[in-house]
């Protein structure tokens, strides 16, 4: 007996313990509703409106969730709140996105943040696992995202690693449209690229938003691209003019493709800041210089990021037709596809997309939470890049390593600082098929112009020596007379 009540004290202090440790969370009763999960479960596999209470599932422009008071009861609410603006807080900006995010959240010890932790990964997960019909993995992923004036996370569709479904935790004060922050959906045009906001979701304290991955479901917090890019060029229409001529000559050129003012940002700054340069040898095969990545000013360094970002793979397969990026249809895929439906529904059908916008008030928490699926991974872009600069005397030629690996190949130019750049300067990338002498194309700098060539493993380029003529142009604030371009290759 005295042992039984030993027992009964021991338990009852460890109980004590797990309770100091965790908070249970107790999430909405429309979860343990039998008959919800069946109309839900049969609405999101046929594509169909449903609503009861505070859940309501849409499927245009593509299946998404919403649940009001996920989380029941104020005072838990408010503490997870608490506990996750406690936390530390790490800027994460790229050409994609800017907001500040904590830690991993697997294997924080908060009493709030565990017991959401073990209802997510626990009823939650469970829940969503047999409204989809899949066998989620065990493990969520999850993590707290701080969004403030000017913050922006632009139009992306979360298909990365296996993900399935993405879900976003609003802990936010009374809420607008006008103070940002959206959830903004897109449709997609009849290539499955991003077309246009056609419903925005505005973030509201304790509801829970998920909707599932694709390739289709394109979401956006404002993107660096309108920022960057000529508005011209993020035209969907204009985008597929300018396919159709790419396709027809296999080059193009741009023109004023950044935007006025961030050219003259990123053209001022490699002028009159103490950017670091290395000669490029050997001189049997190139000489010029190259800059050093970690010596970038900070809108060099962006620009840089914007060039060879996942997003901007996408919009160089938008201009060229090329699938750079996994996420981009290919007319292989859409050839399997279609005999595929054929075969099994004997027509083809097609689908649409989604996107989320950026908060703009100091003082937003978006707790956001990702399921994931085993399937195969998809594969990375490849792309490689200079940042280089060019005087009088400097050149590359062509040798014996020259052929490239890669079957096909994106060659990309962004010259900077040539305003008035003649062709008897030189400094012209030739492109000639190997062993072969006669031209097939020659790019010439011109200012803030992207010039796109696409090119077989047997064509070779080279740029043109640039000769004395070129002293005549005004050396300005720099110390040499020099011109500069970023330069990449990208590889499907």
């Amino acid at each position: 007996m005295n042992c039984k009540r030993q027992r009964d004290s021991e338990n009852a202090e460890k109980g004590k313990k797990r309770n100091k440790r965790e908070e249970r969370a107790e999430l909405s009763a429309l979860l343990e509703d039998e008959d919800v999960k069946r109309e839900v479960k049969e609405s999101w596999s046929q594509r169909a409106q449903y609503s009861h209470g505070d859940l309501e599932l849409d499927c245009h422009p593509f299946p998404h969730l919403l649940i009001r008071n996920f989380i029941q009861g104020d005072s838990f609410t408010e503490n997870l709140q608490r506990e996750l603006l406690d936390l530390n807080f790490h800027e994460k900006s790229n050409d994609l996105y800017k907001f500040n995010q904590s830690d991993d959240l697997k294997k924080r010890k908060e009493p709030h943040i565990t017991g959401l932790r073990a209802a997510l990964f626990g009823l939650f997960r469970s829940w969503l696992g047999e409204v989809l019909g899949v066998e989620l993995e065990p493990i969520v992923d999850v993590s707290c995202a701080k969004y403030q004036y000017t913050d922006v996370l632009l139009c992306h569709d979360d298909e990365l690693e296996g993900r399935r479904v993405a879900f976003i935790l609003y802990l936010v004060p009374p809420w607008e449209s006008s103070d940002g922050g959206t959830l903004d959906l897109f449709s997609t045009d009849d290539h499955f690229q991003p077309h246009s906001v056609v419903k925005s979701l505005v973030p509201s304290w304790n509801t829970l938003i998920l909707f599932e991955v694709s390739p289709i479901s394109f979401h956006q917090v404002e993107t660096l691209l309108l920022e960057w890019l000529n508005p011209l060029y993020l035209d969907v229409d204009y985008q597929s003019q300018v396919q159709q001529e790419f396709e027809d000559s296999s080059e193009i050129q741009l023109k004023n493709f950044l935007k006025e003012e961030k050219f003259k940002e990123v053209s001022e700054a490699l002028r009159l800041t103490d950017v670091q340069w290395t000669k490029q040898g050997p001189p049997n095969r190139r000489c010029y210089e190259v800059a050093s990545l970690e010596s970038f000013p900070q809108c060099v360094s962006a620009c840089w990021e914007l060039l060879c970002s996942e997003a901007f793979f996408l919009l160089l397969s938008n201009f060229t037709g090329l699938r750079l990026h996994y996420l981009s249809p290919s007319d292989e895929d859409e050839e399997e596809e279609k005999d595929q439906e054929d075969e099994e529904e004997g027509e083809a059908t097609g689908s649409s997309g989604d996107t989320p916008s950026a908060n703009k008030n100091n003082k937003g928490v978006l707790l956001v939470c990702v399921c994931t699926l085993p399937k195969k991974k998809p594969s990375t872009p490849v792309c490689v890049g200079e940042l280089r600069r060019w005087a009088h005397g400097d050149y590359t030629l062509l040798h014996d390593g020259d052929a490239s690996k890669a079957e096909y190949a994106l060659d990309l130019l962004l010259p900077l600082s040539c305003p008035d750049w003649q062709t008897e300067f030189g400094g012209f990338t030739s492109y000639i098929a190997n062993e072969e002498d006669e031209e097939l194309l020659m790019v010439y700098p011109e200012e803030n112009s992207l010039a796109l060539v696409y090119r077989d493993k047997e064509t070779l380029k080279f740029v043109k020596h640039i000769n004395h003529r070129s002293s005549t142009l005004p050396i300005g604030d720099s110390c040499r007379r020099a011109v500069y371009d970023f330069s990449f290759v990208y590889y499907e």
